[in-house]
């Protein structure tokens, strides 16, 4: 490699890629740059698992816990923003050590994002309108009668995809699909990253991701759910949707018993990265996989992999 301007961690929740990206922040003087949608919210330090204040002692850190949760972020300003902090971690002479569990992301940090036309302000308020009005379900329905295809690739439950769907179709005509297929232009080249995606074996997986829940119970997981519950926001916004959010509202407002709600959550939390195992092996089949939980030995390969 002539020249290595990033190195690219990807992996499912709770599989320890934080951990390595700091420590590879740590022994190659690097910036750590989130590139996990649900950790940009800054209400939601403990259910995301956002670095701790002494983890970001260790090392600078971007892009984390900055916008606020009555916000519906995007990849579209993600890549924007992860631009400048790459730029600003090379002006101060830093690696960008780009991690998270966003595959898209990732996708789009690489290949550059479609170029759709603005959205018109009435069609996006439309829309969300009517995702408030007849809920996800009924609306992912509308989008699968309007556009087939779309309809099959997103989930039911997905709202803020279906109806980014949905505003594209009116807004252009053409399936968002069809735009997706456009290659932009990416912020990184490939050629000059590292790309490691972590790849642990299931089991062990959901049995971190159980743990880590208990953890961050203990934490304060529930207190801080009722601070985001007192804003009053929309359920409609994606940080009302972040692992254990509706359940521990749900138990909160007295739907559910406190035991459900933490088993519930746990639940979508395996479904998750399973979701994510399925993307990532598919999607990033010419990454550097690592199956180890060696530390020391990835950090190894990685070095020698820079000075090569």
């Amino acid at each position: 490699m002539e020249r290595c301007r990033a190195i690219l961690i990807a992996g499912p929740t709770a599989s320890g890629k934080s951990a390595l990206a700091l420590r590879l922040a740590e022994r190659h003087r690097g910036t750590v740059i989130n590139a996990d949608s649900m950790q940009v919210y800054r209400e939601l330090r403990i259910l995301t698992a956002r670095p701790t204040a002494e983890e970001e002692a260790r090392a600078p850190h971007a892009l984390y816990g900055f916008v606020s949760a009555r916000e519906a972020y995007s990849v579209g300003r993600y890549v924007g923003d992860a631009g400048r902090a790459i730029e600003a971690a090379e002006a101060q002479g830093r690696l960008p050590v780009i991690v998270g569990g966003t595959g898209l992301y990732f996708k789009a940090l690489l290949e550059g994002l479609s170029p759709i036309p603005p959205i018109p302000a009435g069609i996006r308020a439309h829309w969300r309108a009517e995702a408030r009005r007849i809920g996800a379900a009924a609306l992912h329905q509308v989008l699968a009668e309007r556009d087939p295809v779309m309809g099959e690739r997103l989930r039911p439950t997905d709202a803020q995809r279906v109806v980014r769907a949905l505003e594209v179709l009116d807004a252009t005509g053409r399936s968002l699909a069809d735009w997706q297929c456009i290659r932009g232009r990416g912020v990184i080249d490939e050629r000059e990253a590292i790309r490691l995606v972590l790849l642990p074996d299931r089991e062990s997986l959901y049995r971190r991701c159980e743990a880590r829940f208990d953890e961050m119970m203990r934490q304060g997981a529930l207190d801080e759910v009722a601070a985001v519950r007192a804003l009053g926001l929309d359920p409609g916004l994606p940080a009302m949707t972040a692992h254990g959010v509706p359940h521990l509202l749900a138990a909160l407002a007295g739907a559910t018993d406190m035991e459900t709600a933490v088993a519930c959550a746990k639940g979508d939390t395996r479904r998750y990265a399973k979701r994510q195992l399925t993307w990532i092996r598919r999607n990033m089949k010419s990454w550097n996989r690592v199956e180890t939980q060696e530390m020391e030995s990835v950090c190894v390969n990685v070095d020698r992999l820079i000075k090569s």
